[in-house]
């Protein structure tokens, strides 16, 4: 075959999608062969639209985010066969999840392939994040994000195209339509049958509905999408030749017809016809393409099969990056500035944040410009440092999360992003939990995630059951997240500055019945450099009859029912966690061996609440030296209601405090 014919558009297309089918029909071998992966999804029917996409791109400029049935994408874009086949034999190979991933979860970061999921249409607000990033940043890159149709069922669908189209971002959207999710007909998914119709409505995003098996219709759409400054989607009907994964079987909803329908209309020896009857290429040029394909995916996969497995020690590894070594000072700093309040001590740290590193960006809802949040904490960012670094985002908070995580992965910025409250952040708590938290371990070690999302929270204020809530434990059990709670001014400004430089996922509880406190939280400014590291915990009193520990709120109350119990000759030792992830273990532990007993209080619910968590690492570990049972001063099992007197009832309370400390300190 000569290079002139086979450097064509059209047989290196040919050539992808062979080695797609090919590697297709391996990886079925193999998973039956029981060689380390046992799950395989197909790709047949979706070879030529995703082949196409992948070449139109440039690998290590272009970012691609591939669902789980796109490895003709991956293929097309140029990733090694034998890593594709050892990622899916779950060996340990550099790139990739290193067996941590489900096959065709494709990561590849010197490639610009994030790390992929399972979570379906997640990917689509991650890719807006990136192409959001890549705009921040100034830079000619185009993103490629696909998805099946069933996925465009999912809200985050809709919520990427909206805030693409917003901001014109450069950004192509395809939807591999094979009318089928798993065994939901499309009809049965979509109202109208394409989801085309409903995108026509995002003003500014170009739509092409196309057949996903013709070269030159895909050719046209690509050309237009690459070119275009904006958005893109391109709807590219195609069939599902066979099962949906190897689990699946397709005759328990598709008849004998149908799965005949779907073979006919085959992309490969469609395009081979065409590309006989045109004269590209000879039947003679084709079988031998097809056998150097076929060679180079066997000898792929006897390689790969060399790979190791995974180190069974590794398992706990890369769940959080390695925090770069700072000094940090034993003491506060002196400081002869005035004491100011936490939410001004906040917008302190962003401000100086911001001033250090000019790729900190901030945004969420009613963030920017005159508003400054519904609290004032980023009050003034969007007139010092312009729209680009601080700018409001939809009412939408897995739009926020999604687009934190994309923005993250587009160095060297690092998104600082606001929850309203703590209560509304549960339709984001996928792109949180699922992605955000795991991202670094899904990916081997490969990309992280230094994003900051802070949240009001707490109660005390009659917020009611949606502006009250205390989110801390459902935060601390997802592996991943650090969870950081200031009490006091100064020690939000230090821990909100150590967040923002950490290289892991953060969240950042700021209660909002001591934003504007004075009598025990307002503090003298620290310093520019300042920072607390975070899982430091701080005696805030020391004491030697009993321990109390708790965060936020809690350290406030405890304070003052300390200060009225020495005058009893009680002693009391507060401990303020200032971080629940990490947990300051050992601080808890010295003193509990100093005191023998132990009150844990925090105004979440008492039945999951982190408080347990405390008490049982301490029984675990620390049993001889409690002279008494460990006893909790928590809320109530129920929401928080709006009523004061209600929530006074609900809520932990300063008599609370003290009769629990008085009645352990004389047990």
């Amino acid at each position: 075959m000569s290079s002139q014919v086979t450097s064509s558009v059209e047989l290196k297309t040919l050539e992808a999608m062979y080695l797609t089918r090919f590697l297709d029909e391996k990886m079925t071998k193999l998973a039956r062969q029981n060689k380390g992966g046992t799950f395989h999804l197909s790709s047949l029917g979706h070879e030529m639209i995703g082949t196409m996409c992948g070449l139109a791109l440039k690998a290590g400029h272009d970012w691609g985010l591939p669902y789980y049935r796109d490895r003709p994408f991956a293929v097309g874009f140029g990733v090694d066969l034998k890593e594709m086949i050892a990622a899916f034999l779950a060996r340990e190979i550099p790139t990739h999840s290193g067996g941590r991933m489900m096959p065709e979860h494709f990561t590849h970061k010197t490639m610009h392939i994030p790390c992929q999921s399972s979570v379906v249409g997640s990917q689509y607000l991650q890719a807006v994040g990136v192409a959001k990033g890549v705009q921040l940043a100034g830079r000619d890159q185009i993103v490629y994000v696909s998805g099946g149709d069933g996925s465009t069922s999912q809200g985050d669908f809709h919520e990427a195209l909206n805030f693409a189209s917003i901001h014109q971002l450069k950004i192509i959207f395809v939807v591999q339509d094979n009318g089928w999710a798993i065994s939901v007909p499309v009809r049965e998914q979509t109202a109208g049958g394409t989801i085309a119709k409903m995108a026509r409505g995002y003003e500014g995003l170009d739509v092409h509905e196309i057949d996903g098996c013709d070269f030159e219709q895909i050719s046209s759409a690509l050309s237009s999408a690459v070119k275009k400054s904006g958005p893109s989607l391109i709807v590219a009907k195609i069939p599902r030749i066979g099962p949906h994964s190897s689990s699946d079987d397709p005759k328990k909803y598709k008849n004998e017809q149908m799965q005949l329908e779907d073979k006919m209309l085959d992309p490969i020896p469609r395009f081979e016809d065409w590309l006989q009857e045109t004269g590209i290429v000879s039947k003679e040029e084709m079988e031998t393409l097809r056998a150097e394909c076929f060679n180079r995916v066997e000898v792929a996969a006897e390689e790969a099969d060399l790979e190791a497995h995974p180190d069974k020690e590794s398992h706990a590894t890369k769940v959080f990056q390695e925090v770069p070594k700072v000094d940090f000072p034993d003491k506060e700093v002196a400081d002869t500035s005035e004491a100011v309040v936490m939410v001004d001590a906040l917008n302190e740290a962003l401000r100086e944040e911001m001033e250090r590193d000019p790729g900190i960006v901030v945004f969420g809802q009613d963030v920017a410009r005159g508003k400054g949040g519904v609290f004032g904490v980023t009050r003034e960012l969007t007139a010092l440092f312009g729209e680009k670094r601080c700018f409001n985002t939809p009412l939408a908070e897995s739009t926020i999360m999604g687009l934190s995580l994309g923005i993250s992965l587009v160095e060297p910025l690092k998104p600082v992003a606001e929850i309203q409250f703590a209560d509304y952040i549960w339709t984001g708590i996928n792109q949180l939990f699922n992605e955000i938290a795991s991202y670094y371990y899904r990916s081997n070690g490969q990309w992280n995630c230094p994003v900051v999302i802070r949240m009001p929270y707490g109660g005390y204020i009659q917020g009611g059951p949606y502006h009250s809530q205390s989110i801390e434990a459902f935060l601390a059990h997802c592996p991943g997240l650090k969870v950081v709670i200031p009490s006091n001014a100064a020690d939000a400004k230090r821990l909100l500055k150590a967040s923002i430089r950490d290289p892991n996922p953060v969240i950042f509880l700021e209660h909002k019945g001591l934003y504007r406190q004075r009598v025990f939280c307002a503090r003298r400014s620290p310093g520019k450099d300042e920072i607390i590291p975070l899982g430091k915990a701080n005696i805030v009193r020391e004491g030697t009859d009993v321990t109390l520990v708790g965060y936020g709120m809690m350290i406030f109350m405890a304070s003052e029912v300390a200060e009225k119990l020495s005058r009893e000759g009680i002693s009391v030792e507060i401990i303020d966690l200032r971080t629940v992830v990490p947990l300051d273990e050992e601080a808890i532990a010295k003193s509990v061996r100093k005191t023998g007993k132990l009150v844990i209080a925090h105004e979440a619910p008492s039945n999951c609440g982190f408080g347990a968590e405390i008490a049982a690492r301490i029984c675990e570990k620390h049993f001889a030296y409690l002279d008494a049972p460990i006893v909790r001063v928590t809320g109530a099992d129920c929401p928080v209601p709006y009523s004061k007197i209600l929530e006074d009832e609900v809520l932990p309370q300063t008599h609370d405090l003290e009769r629990a400390l008085r009645d352990l300190a004389l047990f």
